[in-house]
């Protein structure tokens, strides 16, 4: 399993083949393969776009698999229109509710995009699954950006998330559903998606990009060229995050720490598993390229309400702002896969940590 690849993103690495190779070779051991998420970048490019940037790995999955192999693909926030018309073809003719933890859509009926895909992967079969899926009866995967209602990191998309739920739609604290989760999000995507559809640069992502950049920079964390202009910033963003936190669109942490990164989003995603009520064993989900949990992180961060364990995928995009110099140090390092066995526990795979970051930034 692997979530946030990104293609069509600059920052993307399994367009080049060098680095498809070591996940293609463990692809090729396994009968199913998951892209939990974020498969696409569809707020860098619009959508008749995106087949020219992924068609090439996509096709790469399919050979790996061959005839007798699954490619399953779930949709995240960034591509979160490969599933969108198949939702609101359905609220056409019906009321929400529909969605439960687990909807399997066959390409056909999801999109020209996920046709195109489809026919990319063969000879192995594709199917798309929302908002997630169970792998086995004790193993639940799902994207994660159900969490950008609940987590305390005040990214743009979170203050977006939170205006909607705190002004527009009522989330039930207890018995909540996807459609619960759609309705506050849902807008959001489809303002961002409509943009990227009718401008000719890519906006949304680079917005996202320089806000990923500008919080590295106020927790200190990465490139510690500027302390005073850091003082500075650090002194304005708490002041506007206690300013949001009073509208009553938090709690925002007002923490600049690398710690309140990983935390704020642990907490989110807990948050979302027990409104939902997951009750597996080992919950699966990516969203914020932070891999784990690691032999150094606290498990206490990364239990469920019903005892069971948060694990991360992690990401295939190449972000030197968050990682360190030494390769694999970083829990943000790329390239990192879930294996998903028949009788034991999910397992972490990290298959680019022998590559720097020469060799991660490729040609010039």
């Amino acid at each position: 399993m692997i979530s946030d690849l990104h293609l069509g993103k600059a920052s993307d690495l399994l367009r080049r083949a060098d680095i498809r190779e070591p996940l293609l070779e463990e692809i090729a051991r396994c009968d199913r393969l998951v892209v939990l998420g974020d498969g696409l970048e569809l707020r860098d490019q619009p959508q008749r776009a995106a087949l020219d940037t992924a068609g090439e790995c996509f096709a790469d999955f399919g050979r790996a698999l061959g005839p007798d192999g699954v490619v399953v693909i779930v949709a995240g926030n960034h591509d979160h229109g490969l599933i969108a018309g198949w939702i609101d073809n359905r609220l056409v003719a019906e009321p929400s509710g529909f969605l439960g933890l687990e909807q399997y859509v066959e390409p056909a009926d999801a999109g020209p995009l996920a046709r195109a895909l489809a026919e990319r992967c063969a000879p192995a079969r594709v199917r798309l699954a929302y908002p997630g899926l169970w792998l086995r009866d004790d193993v639940y995967a799902i994207h994660g950006h159900y969490a950008d209602l609940h987590s305390k990191v005040p990214t743009i998309e979170r203050i977006a998330a939170g205006a909607m739920a705190r002004f527009a739609v009522a989330m039930p604290e207890h018995g909540a559903g996807p459609d619960d989760y759609e309705a506050a999000l849902a807008p959001i995507y489809a303002w961002m998606h409509a943009l990227t559809q009718r401008h000719d640069r890519a906006v949304m992502s680079a917005g996202a990009e320089r806000s990923a950049r500008t919080w590295v920079a106020l927790a200190g964390e990465g490139r510690k060229r500027h302390p005073l202009r850091t003082l500075a910033l650090g002194g304005g963003f708490t002041v506007a995050v206690a300013g949001l936190n009073a509208l009553g669109l938090g709690p925002l942490d007002r923490r600049l720490t690398g710690a309140a990164l990983r935390s704020g989003y642990l907490h989110g995603m807990r948050e979302v598993v027990a409104r939902l009520d997951v009750r597996a064993r080992h919950v699966i989900w990516g969203h914020t390229h932070r891999a784990g949990p690691f032999p150094h992180d606290d498990r206490a961060e990364w239990a469920t309400h019903a005892g069971g364990e948060l694990i991360n995928t992690g990401s295939w995009t190449y972000q030197p702002h968050f990682l360190s110099a030494e390769p694999g140090a970083s829990p943000y390092w790329p390239g990192t896969a879930v294996l998903v066995e028949e009788a034991t526990p999910p397992r972490l795979l990290r298959l680019l940590n022998d590559r720097g970051h020469a060799e991660l930034r490729g040609p010039a």
